[in-house]
């Protein structure tokens, strides 16, 4: 598959071609389940002219359906782009085709998706990771040459680690977040997933920026990145000891062994300890749930999407419209957020997570200040089978090296560095100061080459 900036110096006839190209491979390798259409036996969604890039079924898109993978949503038609796609359409590249998702951007294996499981290419047993596995997946297998995903706990940089591609989270404020359907509206964050660092650096230029329609957008400067990547940069990196330590004993050995070649290549490495991480897990789900409760109020049969047919009066809608739309895991979390902001609970869970919230940024700017880049696992081990992650309380501790960067509203991003004796991807995370992308990008340039040279 050739890359995002090759793919940007082909004519439009070329393009078109590409486009069809990759129609076709969808078609045949539609036991992925990587793009909703794959499931529905559709051609890929298309929007205009330009560079095709997947998009993941939470951001709208003109025309096409959006349904956060959820029954409660089937039918509703988005009817405008979100900001970054109207953003990457600027910049010579098309929306082309619908990732698959976990509902409503709630899992870590992509498996609670309304439509079915997305598989990972390289395993067919082993889960793609999650939210955005579908997003990860058609990178991987070569469906598609770069995807848009979210990130509230580490969707984007888990299931990239677990496809063995490039999942860059930016700074939260960074990327706008207006057309991408809430979960916890202070986590989420649009991210990009690619074949390698440049690419992800190309295609984050071209959705970054101020945007006047969204709240929590960062009114600051942005200037572009890839034209500015040095992989010749020496930065000093702060690896987080306790975490690589509580790796599983493959991820431990390839992380170690990165650590060795970025010595070897000039970089300074110092060791520093990080915060238990059931700070980070107990802070991250009352935050996430508590808003996901209020963000996912509006789907009530009322205003758009499905509506139960089984009623008889406004209460029976309700109850039966949630009821038959939303799938367990969002059920779960719902009531899970609805908990912890009733009367009695808010100050003893959503007030006590705030102020870890708080703790754990403070803890990440200590460290940050004495360093240009973190570096730790983004899981504690590679992809695991669909059956193995029994309780919910398992599939969350997945996410136990990535949700701490959403609390703190941090960049980051996950690099492939090895393999499992399976042959399964273990890749490297590295995090920056909030806004500070392009040191990021240089670091994560600088590791991929190193790694290449290391093969």
């Amino acid at each position: 598959m050739i890359t995002l900036k090759e793919a940007l110096k082909l004519s439009q006839e070329e393009i078109q071609n590409l486009k069809k190209e990759l129609n076709e491979r969808a078609k045949k390798e539609s036991h992925l389940g990587a793009y909703i259409e794959q499931f529905l036996g559709k051609d890929l969604s298309q929007s205009c002219e330009g560079v095709p890039v997947a998009i993941k079924d939470n951001i709208s898109v003109k025309d096409w359906e959006l349904t956060c993978a959820s029954k409660i949503l089937q039918g509703y038609i988005a009817p405008y782009d979100a900001s970054a796609i109207v953003n990457l359409k600027k910049n010579g590249f098309a929306p082309y085709g619908r990732t698959n998702m976990d509902e409503f951007a709630m899992g870590s294996s992509t498996a609670t998706s309304c439509y079915g499981k997305t598989l990972n290419p390289f395993n067919l047993n082993k889960v793609p990771g999650g939210s955005s596995g579908g997003s990860a997946a058609v990178v991987a297998s070569g469906l598609a040459l770069a995807s848009l995903g979210s990130d509230t706990g580490g969707s984007v940089r888990q299931p990239a680690a677990f496809c063995g591609c490039v999942g860059f989270k930016p700074s939260y404020g960074r990327v706008s977040r207006y057309g991408l359907a809430s979960y916890s509206s202070s986590l989420d964050q649009i991210g990009v997933l690619t074949q390698n660092v440049e690419d992800a650096a190309i295609l984050y230029d071209a959705i970054a920026g101020y945007d006047k329609m969204d709240s929590t957008s960062a009114n600051i400067e942005f200037i572009k990145t890839a034209p500015k990547l040095n992989a010749n940069k020496k930065l000093k990196i702060a690896v987080i000891e306790n975490y690589i330590n509580d790796a599983s004993e493959e991820v431990k050995k390839a992380l170690l062994k990165t650590i060795d070649m970025l010595k070897s290549h000039g970089h300074e490495i110092i060791y520093r300890q990080m915060l238990d991480c059931k700070y980070d897990i107990a802070a991250y789900y009352i935050i996430a749930t508590a808003e996901a409760s209020a963000n996912l109020s509006r789907y009530d049969g009322v205003r758009y999407g499905r509506r139960s047919e089984n009623i008889e009066n406004l209460k029976d809608m309700y109850i039966n419209t949630r009821s038959e739309g939303f799938g367990e895991e969002v059920k779960r979390r719902i009531l899970l957020g609805t908990f912890v902001l009733s009367s009695g609970y808010y100050d003893a869970y959503y007030i006590k997570a705030q102020k870890a919230r708080a703790l754990i940024k403070a803890k990440y700017e200590e460290i940050l200040n004495d360093c240009d880049l973190i570096f730790m696992p983004v899981t504690p081990t590679t992809a695991f089978d669909f059956n193995a992650k029994k309780s919910p309380m398992e599939v969350y501790l997945e996410d136990v090296y990535t949700i701490s960067l959403n609390l703190a509203g941090l960049g980051g991003i996950s690099v492939p560095v090895g393999k499992d004796k399976d042959g399964l991807n273990i890749s490297a995370q590295l995090i920056c100061k909030a806004f500070e992308e392009q040191t990021l990008l240089d670091g994560a340039l600088s590791l991929e080459n190193i790694i290449k040279e290391g093969k």
